[in-house]
């Protein structure tokens, strides 16, 4: 059974966090692999006789969030729901909560996620649509709303407590796994989540990469980021500590800050003759001095692609090795850069090293897609089978010349 949490968070005003651990989920969006869980945070706040939903889990959970929202309030005195995303991990419990309500509540989201929910669920009476940057007071409390377009549907908004300078942030702020923990207390605890916070935004918010810079910058002149003083996201951590690092975190992984001497190195070795060049290269990185981060698709191994794309940002060069497979790219290889492409587009130099038996196609149509691309190509070396020692050299220097274009101001 998922663990639930209920904690209250502050007295005054009363607010509670319901968090759920999903440690079932496998595929988050049928898509990205996280055997590392997610968790659907929800929040409840009273101020003078008004009870304000932010947000619930999904559909497959409703029973135990109906469970977890009776134990802190009786769901028919929710006055207001606020919906900041409709995605159904956020939105899939919303018809048990308006059921228990009697529909009395007012739901408030954008003009799109009005749109949505009735696609959705129906749901068409008494829902608010918000313009950007209104403020509705409810109780004591001063609810500011600002879109934020594409982090990651056009519905996406965030909420801003003017008086008690809180963000509930849903998906924006978010990453995957379930801490052990509900806040960024604990340092050790924020070291080992921020790697799947970067995985968890370049696989959900990737495809929108340019829309994270812009919309932290939209708040930021706004001055909400610099007067916060908690963070409230969707899924994961709590920021109370230090609540400024998860907007730091999501702006550094959107401009693809790299790590000195980290190399992304990528490849597939059906027989062994790929590998063989990629060792070569791995070789002449570490005499380097060079860190080679490693993914290899063989017949004992096949990464997960989410967990690649979690590396791409903070990387400062990528090594790609492929076999020509029927004319192509080698599958496993030919997806896996094709979500790269997509998700973790960024101005970051690639080596190509291409093997082929009676034909070589898959280096040429890797450096196609690659000169399309923000990456700088820089180099091409294709083997024909086993590699020789002129391959060697060939690869070496290649190797090189990636290193060179690192070191350039």
């Amino acid at each position: 059974m998922p663990k639930v949490w209920i904690e209250k968070l502050l007295e005054e005003p009363e607010l509670y966090l319901l968090r759920i651990d999903d440690d079932k989920i496998r595929y988050f969006e049928a898509t990205w692999d996280i055997p590392e869980g997610i968790t659907y945070n929800a929040y409840v706040m009273k101020t003078d006789g008004n009870v304000i939903l932010f947000d619930t889990w999904k559909r497959s959970y409703a029973d135990e969030f109906l469970k977890a929202l009776s134990s802190v309030v009786d769901p028919k005195d929710i006055t207001h729901i606020v919906v900041h995303h409709t995605e159904p991990d956020h939105s899939g419990a919303l018809p048990v909560v308006l059921e228990a309500n009697g529909y009395r509540a007012k739901i408030i989201g954008t003009t799109f996620a009005k749109r949505l929910l009735n696609s959705f669920y129906g749901i068409m009476e008494n829902v608010h649509a918000i313009k950007d940057g209104e403020e509705l007071k409810i109780g004591s409390r001063t609810l500011k709303f600002i879109t934020l377009p594409w982090l990651h549907w056009p519905d996406t908004m965030i909420t801003y407590v003017v008086e008690d300078k809180i963000i509930l942030g849903c998906d924006v702020g978010g990453g995957y796994s379930i801490p052990p923990a509900i806040d960024d207390s604990n340092e050790e605890v924020v070291e080992r989540y921020l790697p799947y916070v970067t995985k968890y935004i370049v696989t959900v918010i990737g495809h929108y990469r340019k829309h994270i810079i812009q919309n932290i910058e939209k708040i930021k002149k706004l001055g909400i980021i610099d007067d916060v003083k908690i963070v409230l996201p969707g899924h994961g951590l709590i920021w109370r500590r230090n609540p400024k690092r998860i907007f730091e975190h999501y702006v550094k992984v959107g401009a693809g800050v790299p790590k000195k001497g980290k190399v992304l190195v990528i490849y597939d070795s059906m027989y062994g003759f790929v590998e063989r060049s990629i060792l070569i290269a791995v070789d002449e990185l570490k005499k380097h001095g060079f860190n080679p981060i490693i993914y290899s698709f063989t017949d004992k191994d096949a990464p997960a692609v989410s967990d690649i794309l979690g590396e791409v940002p903070d990387s400062e060069a990528l090594i790609l090795g492929a076999s020509t497979y029927e004319a192509n790219i080698h599958p496993r290889i030919r997806y896996t850069l094709y979500e790269i492409l997509d998700k973790a587009n960024y101005e970051k130099p690639v080596l190509i090293l291409g093997t082929f038996g009676w034909a070589g196609v898959a280096g040429r149509e890797i450096e196609t897609l690659i000169k399309k691309s923000m990456f700088k190509h820089v180099s091409t070396i294709e083997v024909n089978g086993r590699t020789t020692p002129e391959d060697e050299m060939r690869i070496r220097e290649g190797v090189r010349k990636l290193i060179s274009l690192l070191s350039e101001p």
